[in-house]
């Protein structure tokens, strides 16, 4: 039980040593730890995007067609199997006069084949008309059958059938045919009128490229405006007149809270306080102690000294009663008294507190301790080191003003981007080419715009014939097949057969009036259309066009596009436009790279390197913090060499344990006052008087003497009174002296260590703290500018993407050239080929369509002669008279 105290009391000190070496080691964990990461504040938007005209990109639109696009392409393929003619092309655009013919017919022979074959239908086709209507005029075609055989019937349904199908196969056709041509009248007029949109609009690019590129300079204002709000920006009242006068002061006063020296401020004290806090109460705990000690050896001093007093003088006074009681048990007349003698002659004096170890000198050391004032220090120490944050607004007022002057010249700097942007000298040949090609190609869209509506309305009046033919045939099958129905007899004249007969006559007349026409309407735009495929969009696709303007020698000099465009001297137009489709800059197609280096201009550092630059030379002192004077080290010194320690408390400890009367005067009292009441009852002896063996007291009657009854009660009262007034006292002063000579015990072993440690762990943070301070500062530094530094990295970021792919980008050139590509190849070349395919799978179909009309009318008149006998199949060669009554 001992030990307990002493126990507690190291457990006690380990553990505030762990916590202290616990805030080092936060401490020493937040100075090297890694800014914050940005939050969605940290990243800047940039919402108003240049607002110029952009060039729509086009693509190929899925359509129900494209299998029949697909065929007429494999057709085209198929025909023009030559590659792209450079040499005859080369000849052309140099020198147009020495082409020959052979290199021509060469190059074209599947079109000059194809040519063959239109003229042979050209001609053949009406001649067989011509020949046609002689005949029927010479009632040789067309007319009717002259005997009636068996298989008729087979022959009839196989030509209905094949003129059917022949029909249908014609419909869908010119069905075709029809919504191809109205697919390329709706694509012509748009096409044709997007070349001049396209070139104004290029040329309004490269116009709005120097305003463009000072509204991305403008934008420098966003990150400006939140670096000025990150260094505490003063943000008056004036700033927010929504808010009334009195919210602006609000906001005011949260812009500053929200500054850097501020932000810096309660840094450094956040992650300072644990350590600090700790070394202020492991302060004042020891000043505790040191106040403390010093009042309970005051304590152990007055009452060890009243407690060997106060034995002196109740020494006599207990030796005078010990021998007056002693005397009256020992009086053979007190009856029944020898059992308290033992008890009274053993009233002697307990603890003497003369013994024990003085204080005196201890307290002698102590005098006039503590002379300072813990109370105050610790408490001008925790102000100080609170106003930490105050004292950082204060101090790094001048550098925050300088930051903001260092801003409004970075400012200046980026203005110098749209100063120094050369790019009007380099676009103007750009411009002027872009105008020079746009007022060319407005009589050639004129004419192309008027050949469009004359093909329309020739293939329009061609594909009504075409559906007349079918008309024709249609109902001259209807009406033909419905009089075979009705007519008994083949010989039988039947209008309505002979009327689908006239109806497919009518239809072959028609077919050979207009088959040339159809034929040639069909070549016009199939050499066209064949050769811009096969030409152009074939060659457009895979690239092999940008190969013959990039090969020199192949284009005149007064079409040298790298000269007109302005183009490096190193590229060509291949790689011009896949720089251009990849989002590369004007610039660096238009030789802008080696007087203008965009990149260089946008290199952070060149607008950061000031404001770097101050902060990080910045430096300011925030951790001076006394939290310990001179004279408080000097108390606290003397308290550890005063011998607190060197006192042997357990001398005290092992006195305590003694009474301060051996005898309990309380219990020697009762004995005697129980005595006074006593009397002998018992056998009766021999003689009648009392037996020595077997007599017991019993309170049946007090003494038999009186004089001794009240001896007796006398000697009680004395010893209570001596309890009461002396001995209470003293056990008083005992208890007293016992819990300071317990406080002083369980703080003395501890003593010096608890106050070198105090000591050194206020000295350590003293020196530390302005150390710490510091690298804290430098560390809320370095993460501002880290901070601040992606701001700048975000905006030039932002510019240098603006102006690559908005402003300055020359990816509308690129988009423009696919953008021709679609129109002219998928749009109007593919619907254009497909209507000249499906209008000459009409014109050809035509002539089966021709045949068959012409076979099945006989079919429909009635037959001259009739076949009687049933086991011949040949005609009898006699002539027999016509019975019109006759019926079989």
């Amino acid at each position: 039980a001992d030990g307990a105290p002493g126990s507690l009391l190291a457990i006690a000190g380990a553990m505030r040593a762990a916590g202290l070496l616990l805030a080092w080691a936060l401490l020493h964990a937040a100075a090297s730890q890694q800014c914050h990461p940005s939050g969605p504040g940290g990243v800047l938007r940039f919402t108003d995007r240049h607002a110029e005209i952009q060039v729509p990109a086009l693509h190929r639109v899925p359509s129900p067609l494209d299998p029949l696009y697909g065929l007429v392409r494999s057709c085209l393929d198929l025909i023009q199997q030559n590659p792209l003619p450079t040499e005859l092309l080369r000849t052309a655009l140099n020198d147009p006069g020495s082409v020959r013919t052979s290199q021509v017919v060469q190059y074209e022979l599947g079109y000059v084949v194809c040519a063959a074959v239109a003229l042979l239908f050209t001609v053949a086709v009406p001649v067989a008309g011509m020949c046609f209507c002689y005949c029927r005029s010479r009632r040789r075609c067309g007319g009717r059958l002259r005997a009636h055989r068996r298989s008729l019937g087979c022959r009839r349904r196989c030509l209905l059938a094949c003129l059917s199908f022949t029909s249908l196969i014609i419909l869908i056709s010119v069905t075709f045919a029809l919504v191809t041509s109205q697919r390329v009248k709706g694509q012509m007029e748009p096409g044709l009128g997007a070349v001049p949109s396209t070139l104004r609009t290029l040329r309004q690019h490269l116009a709005n490229v120097p305003q463009g590129v000072q509204m991305v300079v403008d934008k420098f204002e966003v990150p400006r405006r939140q670096i000025i709000s990150d260094l505490g920006g003063k943000r008056g009242a004036g700033q927010h007149p929504e808010l009334g006068p009195g919210l602006g002061d609000v906001l005011t006063a949260l812009g500053c809270l929200a500054g850097l020296s501020r932000s810096v401020g309660l840094s450094i004290h956040g992650q300072l306080k644990a350590m600090t806090y700790a070394a202020l109460e492991d302060l004042q705990d020891r000043a505790r102690d040191l106040q403390t000690s010093v009042h309970h050896l005051q304590i152990v001093h007055r009452t060890a000294r009243a407690l060997a007093a106060a034995r002196a003088e109740l020494e006599p006074a207990l030796r005078e009663r010990r021998s007056r009681v002693v005397q009256l048990l020992d009086d053979p007349r007190c009856t029944s008294c020898a059992s308290a003698l033992g008890r009274a002659r053993s009233l002697e004096l307990g603890a003497d507190y003369g013994k024990v170890p003085s204080v005196e000198k201890v307290l002698k050391a102590l005098h006039g301790l503590p002379r300072s004032d813990f109370a105050e220090m610790i408490r001008q120490g925790n102000g100080t080191f609170n106003s930490i944050p105050e004292l950082a607004v204060e101090r790094m007022a001048q550098v925050i003003q300088d930051l903001r002057g260092d801003l409004a010249r970075t400012a200046e700097k980026v203005q110098s981007i749209a100063d120094g942007f050369p790019l009007h000298d380099y676009t103007q040949p750009v411009s002027e080419a872009l105008l020079k090609a746009e007022e060319r190609s407005q009589p050639y869209l004129r004419e192309a715009q008027r050949f469009e509506r004359y093909r329309w309305i020739a293939g329009m009046v061609l594909c009504s014939i075409i559906l007349l033919i079918l008309l024709c045939n249609v109902t001259g099958m209807a009406l033909g097949a419905y009089g075979l129905s009705k007519r008994e007899d083949p010989s039988d004249y039947e209008c309505r057969g002979e009327a689908g007969a006239k109806f497919l006559l009518v239809g072959v007349g028609l077919a050979f009036l207009f088959s040339w026409l159809l034929i040639l309407l069909v070549f016009a735009t199939f050499l066209v259309g064949g050769n811009i495929q096969t030409l152009v969009c074939r060659n457009w696709v895979n690239q092999e066009i940008y190969k013959f303007i990039d090969t020199p020698g192949n284009l005149p000099p007064s079409m040298n596009l790298t000269r007109q465009l302005n183009l490096r001297r190193d590229s060509n137009l291949s790689s011009t436009y896949r720089e251009c489709k990849g989002g590369a800059g004007l610039w660096e197609v238009l030789q802008l790279d080696r007087s203008y280096d965009l990149d260089e201009h946008l290199k952070t550092p060149r607008y950061t390197a000031d404001f770097q630059k101050r902060l990080g030379d910045f430096t300011v002192n925030l951790g001076d913090v006394r939290l310990l004077r001179s004279e408080g080290r000097q108390d606290l010194e003397a308290f550890a060499r005063s011998g607190v320690d060197e006192v042997d408390y357990g001398r005290f400890q092992e006195e305590m344990k003694n009474p301060v009367v051996q005898t309990s005067l309380p219990g020697l009292a009762r004995n005697l006052e129980g005595l006074q009441k006593m009397q002998v009852s018992g056998g009766a002896g021999s003689g009648g008087g009392p037996s020595a063996h077997g007599a017991v007291l019993t309170p049946c009657a007090p003494q038999r003497n009186g004089t001794v009854a009240g001896r007796l009660a006398a000697e009680a009262r004395a010893l209570w009174h001596m309890q009461n007034s002396t001995v209470q006292s003293q056990e008083a002063l005992v208890a007293k002296l016992g819990e300071s000579v317990q406080f002083l015990a369980r703080l003395a072993p501890h003593l010096k260590e608890r106050v070198k440690r105090t000591l050194a762990t206020t000295a350590s943070v003293e020196a530390r703290l302005p150390l710490q301070a510091q690298q804290i500062l430098r560390q809320e530094l370095g993460c501002f500018t880290r901070k601040e530094l992606r701001y700048f990295a975000q905006y030039l970021s932002w510019v240098g993407q603006t102006l690559r792919e908005d402003v300055a980008s020359c990816q509308p050139l690129a988009t423009a050239l696919d953008n021709g590509r679609v129109i002219l190849c998928d749009r109007i070349a593919d619907p254009w080929n497909a209507f000249w395919f499906s209008l000459g799978c009409c014109t050809f179909f035509l002539i089966p369509s021709i045949i068959f009309a012409v076979r099945l009318t006989k079919h429909f008149r009635p037959i001259r002669n009739r076949l009687i006998s049933t086991g011949s199949e040949e005609t009898c060669p006699f002539h027999i008279p016509r019975v019109t009554a006759l019926k079989l």
